[in-house]
């Protein structure tokens, strides 16, 4: 028999309770300092199957910048953000790439997406100059 105390602060709401769980076996037995319905919701969430949304770059060719910012829609299993980020490093995509652009179809369960628009990058090769 294990048991754990933690002690979280609920970012659900504007309240910002201090809630105490009590965890036997990897199990929740009690929860206090809530004030609500919905920081219970969140200490189970995030004790027992927390998540996050994963926010990286990905190689862009031929754009303005080398690189995009990229998230996933959606947050994805906390033990998976490593991986997640290493399958991204991989990826690259050819500019322009607009906001919102789906990068990724399906990244662990979410969409990735590119956060910033880049343009295509302007080449001096592809520019004809007047002679004065």
């Amino acid at each position: 028999m294990r048991l754990a105390r933690r002690r979280l602060i609920c970012i659900i709401c504007p309240l910002g309770c201090e809630i105490e769980a009590v965890i036997e076996d990897g199990e929740i037995r009690s929860v206090s300092g809530n004030r609500c319905r919905r920081g219970l919701s969140y200490v189970e969430e995030e004790l027992l199957r927390p998540k996050r949304v994963l926010m990286t770059v990905v190689k862009c060719r031929n754009g303005e910048l080398p690189v995009v910012s990229v998230k996933t829609v959606k947050p994805i299993p906390k033990e998976k953000l490593l991986e997640a980020a290493r399958l991204l490093a991989s990826v690259e995509v050819e500019a322009p790439v607009s906001r919102g652009d789906v990068i990724l179809e399906d990244l662990f369960g979410s969409p990735v997406v590119a956060t910033k628009t880049i343009r295509r990058a302007v080449s001096l090769n592809s520019l004809s100059f007047k002679v004065l």
